[in-house]
Formats: structure tokens, sequence, C-alpha cells
């Protein structure tokens, strides 16, 4: 895709913001007409700058009542490794996050849970324990005071 003008990002921005917006009041947000604007967003979607568009949910209100950031080092960094630890990940519903990183720690995961027993089980049984992981340190978030999925278009 050619580089985003002025007119891609608004459209972006007001889809990051609000994915839910209907066609007619997105292009009259960004000063187009309806047509174009659909084929603009259209455009944004084969190209893959937009991905998806999802529903924010609140985790607590659906049990899910803590959050914890898990640092994991592998004891082998070879690509097979790395991948293996990865394929792994997708198999656990509550890794809601999963990075690679570079220094001391491999990956950092973002994992959601009921309550610190089923947390504990997880770690216990499904983390620590999975080929090639040498250490878990895990951190228990108290709260959130900032959680803005996307980028900076602004």
């Amino acid at each position: 895709m050619a580089s985003l003008d002025s007119i891609d990002r608004r459209l972006l921005a007001e889809l990051q913001a609000e994915g839910r917006v209907t066609n007619v009041e997105l292009a009259q947000r960004v000063g187009l007409t309806a047509p174009p604007c659909l084929r603009r967003v259209r455009a944004l979607e084969e190209a893959g700058v937009i991905k998806g568009y999802h529903a924010e949910l609140d985790a607590s209100k659906l049990g899910f009542a803590i959050t914890v950031f898990a640092m994991v080092s592998l004891k082998s960094q070879a690509e097979e490794d790395l991948r293996a630890f990865e394929n792994h990940v997708q198999t656990l519903p509550e890794v809601r996050e999963c990075h690679m990183l570079n220094g001391e720690i491999d990956f950092i995961l973002k994992i959601v849970s009921q309550d610190l027993q089923s947390f504990q089980e997880l770690l216990t049984s499904k983390l620590t324990p999975a080929p090639n992981v040498a250490s878990v340190k895990t951190s228990l978030t108290i709260r959130t005071s900032k959680n803005e999925p996307g980028v900076p278009l602004e």
C-alpha cells in the first residue's frame, strides 16, 4: 500500500477510537461521502493496516479478577525452541499476549485469571514445566492506569 495520506490517518484514528462507527458517520467525521470512505476503509483492510475489529471487554465483570505479567527465560534460544514455546503459549487461553524480547528475558506474557489459585495452577502445571523453560518470574498487577490499544495517530 502507498503511504497513508491525512484522510487515511483520520479514518484510522476514528476507527481505532470507535470500531462500530457506521460508514456514513465515519465519512462525515473525515469529510468524505460514504462510497469513497468505504473504498478507503476496504483498501486499508486489504492492505492489512486494519487487522480486525474487536469489542473491549471488562475482564473483571467476566470473572477474570487478576492480570499477571510473566517474564519467561528459556534454556535455549534456537529458533525451533522459540517457536515451540510460542506454539505452546497458543494453547493457553489465559495467555492474552506473548511478546519475544531481547535481553535477559526471552518472553513477556500477559495472563488473565479468575483468581490466584487458578493462576497458580496454570503457572505450575502448564507454564513452568513447559519444554525448554528455564525460569518464570511473575508480577501481579495492582491497578491499570492506562490501557490504550493501537498506535498514536493524532
